[in-house]
């Protein structure tokens, strides 16, 4: 009977060791964003934590209360981060230390993650280069589409970003004093912890709409009057609310996100365009995806909104009304980029849908939202992946944004005084043959026909030169109605 009792007693305390055992750091990832790095640890549970800074030399101290280390620390790469070293050692059997040798000072901010359909508990530390900014709208450019009264809208803490490198210089005669190009902002969506969505063969979202961003940014650079930035120029996250500002503070006059996205059904094709609706979804399929992207930064990780320091009623009647002003142009402009779509690949829906996308809720800026095909669908993942299919994309949005702007210049911008000159409509717009350019993709870009397009340049065959200086038929640039 005493032998009984010991066993189950020695079995009551297995139990207990088993439910008091440390949760495990299974693994270790690394980003770099343009002014700040993010460590993110793969927990099998959650844990408490704390961190604390030293100097002489700089380091970071990340004490993680009932974990025990079952990754290695040394395959990270380092470069191009303030981290030099990473070491961990365990205070007790189930209390580890980590700690970050740094090269400079760094500002940290950490948090833990609840599991989603793509990771389990995570504890995140963001190492900012420099103190965070206050995440406050400025005042916008005088020239815009949209000519409501700015509305400051509070966002959450952000993940400060700026151009990582500095990007390629844009290759264009200086335009005249006072007619300012026209800023395109092109997202790409997700990047970093969010891969978006997953193709049947692993296809990531992030990597083929980045893909298709900078290809879009390439083609809009090379048209004078026009500059495009992206938001995301690289592998990190940003939240949502804090893309806006970045289009805000390069004084964008179009927001264009770009997204492939996943539908329940993997047999669901085609195309979309999006613009944000003032009174929810348009369909279930809007909804749907909608709620999917929003979902974004519960997956990377954001702030709260703050709205202490307003009245929220009339924050909301204010926000309401601005986005009004500014929601027409974006139906405007996602309908023309749509019908160039139709041109080149199938469409989910032959017209703007509109939903409470949270990337699109900028009330000074006209923005819409691409979905360029279903990655989940397998025969879309294999176009969206291949360089001539994603060239394709970009001229019709490209097309599509060229020919909004050709009928609502900004007031101040240099395709503003080319259609009050008269030079765009009498067929005097000129385009300068780039490499890998042919007759017809011009032809293509600047909606025209081919039999026009060689009349007005007495082309006696398809043959073009790199640097060759074509006029741009009238007809193509005329307003409609």
């Amino acid at each position: 009977m005493r032998a009984w009792a010991a066993g189950v007693g020695l079995l009551l305390v297995a139990l207990a060791v088993d439910a008091w055992a440390a949760v495990e750091v299974r693994g270790v990832r690394l980003w770099r964003a343009p002014d700040n790095t993010r460590l993110v640890f793969d927990l099998s549970g959650q844990v408490q934590h704390s961190v604390f800074t030293l100097t002489a030399p700089h380091r970071i101290v990340i004490d993680v209360n009932g974990a025990q280390l079952r990754t290695p620390l040394d395959r990270l790469a380092l470069g191009n981060t303030p981290i030099s070293g990473l070491r961990a050692a365990q205070r007790t059997p189930n209390d580890l230390r980590l700690v970050l040798d740094l090269s400079k000072s760094v500002v940290p901010k950490s948090f833990a993650l609840a599991p989603n359909q793509q990771y389990g508990h995570r504890l995140v530390l963001d190492l900012y280069d420099q103190e965070p900014e206050p995440s406050v709208a400025p005042e916008l450019p005088p020239t815009r589409v949209a000519t409501a009264k700015p509305v400051p809208v509070p966002v959450p803490v952000p993940v400060p970003v700026v151009t990582p490198t500095r990007p390629a210089a844009k290759a264009t005669t200086p335009l005249p004093r006072g007619k300012r190009d026209i800023v395109v902002a092109i997202d790409a969506g997700h990047g970093g912890e969010d891969p978006g969505a997953i193709g049947p063969q692993g296809a990531q979202e992030k990597h083929v709409v980045l893909a298709i961003a900078r290809e879009l940014q390439r083609q809009i650079n090379a048209e004078k009057g026009f500059r495009a930035e992206l938001v995301r120029t690289g592998d990190y996250f940003i939240p949502l609310r804090r893309r806006t500002e970045i289009a805000r503070k390069k004084g964008a006059d179009l927001f264009v996100s770009i997204h492939a996205d996943a539908a329940p059904r993997s047999s669901a094709f085609g195309a979309s365009v999006y613009a944000l609706s003032d009174r929810g979804a348009t369909s279930e399929t809007a909804r749907w995806l909608a709620d999917s992207e929003n979902r974004s930064d519960l997956i990377g990780g954001a702030g709260s909104v703050s709205l202490e320091d307003k009245d929220r009623m009339l924050a909301g009647v204010l926000l309401d009304l601005s986005m009004t002003a500014s929601l027409s142009s974006s139906l405007n402009v996602g309908q023309k980029v749509l019908s160039n779509m139709g041109r080149i690949t199938s469409l989910h829906k032959e017209r703007v849908e509109q939903a409470g996308f949270m990337v699109l809720k900028s009330p000074d800026i006209p923005s819409i939202l691409v979905e360029t095909g279903f990655i989940s669908n397998p025969g879309e993942a294999g176009k969206l992946q291949t360089r001539s299919h994603q060239q394709a994309l970009a001229r019709s949005i490209h097309g599509g944004v060229r020919q909004f702007f050709h009928q609502n210049p900004p007031p101040g911008t240099y395709i503003a005084w080319l259609r009050d000159s008269g030079k765009i409509a009498q067929g005097r717009q000129e385009h300068v043959v780039s490499s890998g350019e042919t007759l017809a993709l011009i032809a293509e870009r600047y909606q025209v026909g081919m039999t026009a397009l060689r009349s007005a340049n007495r082309l006696k065959s398809d043959e073009l030169k790199i640097g060759q200086v074509l006029d741009i038929p009238a007809a193509s640039l005329a307003v409609q109605p």
